[in-house]
């Protein structure tokens, strides 16, 4: 089931990460800025309903669609009760499943702030459109998300699997594909006067560099 909804949502043009069990997912999601979780509630090693706890105990608000086969009234209102915004019994139809998680997502637009500020850009990420200082700069589809990814975890670094995931859209994992757009990514901001906004950390992947923001004058 996992496998067959990671492919349902890269085929959609979603980046994906996918963990195969609920330690791992916990790690992923504290470790990552997710815009939505799609979890199962049966979960080896910790199951859906600790993890939406653990979640929600450290202030994440992260939406979260839950799956499961158990789809009594009393197992729903327990999915809910720990956290979970919306719940999914199995089994369901896909476009069911996709109509959720679009609108879980243009509900969670709705009440959050989508400009992210990274050095003198200013990304929106509803229109996915950059400026600086009131200019518009173009990327590529992929150099665009590369970007808007690492600005979304200002203070974290962002893995190269989870980067992987971007490609897999359209390419085989082993291409080459991200480094060629890191590498593009790069000269564009550069001649833009962000040169060095986006770090390399060698052998785990890429984090906004510190710098105050563009002052407006």
């Amino acid at each position: 089931m996992s496998a067959m909804l990671y492919r349902v949502l890269i085929n959609a043009r979603f980046s994906v990460d996918l963990a195969t069990d609920g330690r791992t997912g916990l790690k992923l999601a504290q470790a990552n800025h997710y815009a939505l979780i799609v979890m199962d509630l049966m979960l080896p090693h910790l199951d859906g309903l600790k993890i939406c706890a653990a979640l929600r105990d450290q202030r994440q608000t992260v939406p979260i669609l839950m799956t499961t086969a158990r789809d009594s009234v009393a197992d729903r209102v327990q999915g809910l009760d720990a956290g979970a915004d919306d719940y999914l019994p199995k089994p369901f139809d896909i476009r069911e499943f996709l109509a959720r998680v679009n609108a879980l997502l243009r509900r969670d637009r709705t009440v959050k702030s989508v400009r992210l500020v990274a050095g003198g850009l200013e990304l929106d990420t509803r229109q996915r459109s950059v400026l600086r200082a009131g200019v518009p700069l173009r990327f590529t589809r992929l150099e665009y998300e590369i970007l808007e990814s690492v600005a979304g975890n200002a203070g974290r670094t962002v893995y190269r699997s989870t980067l992987l995931t971007l490609i897999w859209q359209d390419d085989e994992p082993g291409s080459n594909k991200l480094d060629v757009a890191v590498r593009s990514l790069r000269r564009k901001l550069s001649a833009a006067g962000e040169d060095g906004l986006i770090e390399t950390v060698y052998g785990c992947g890429y984090r906004l560099a510190e710098r105050e923001p563009l002052k407006q004058g």
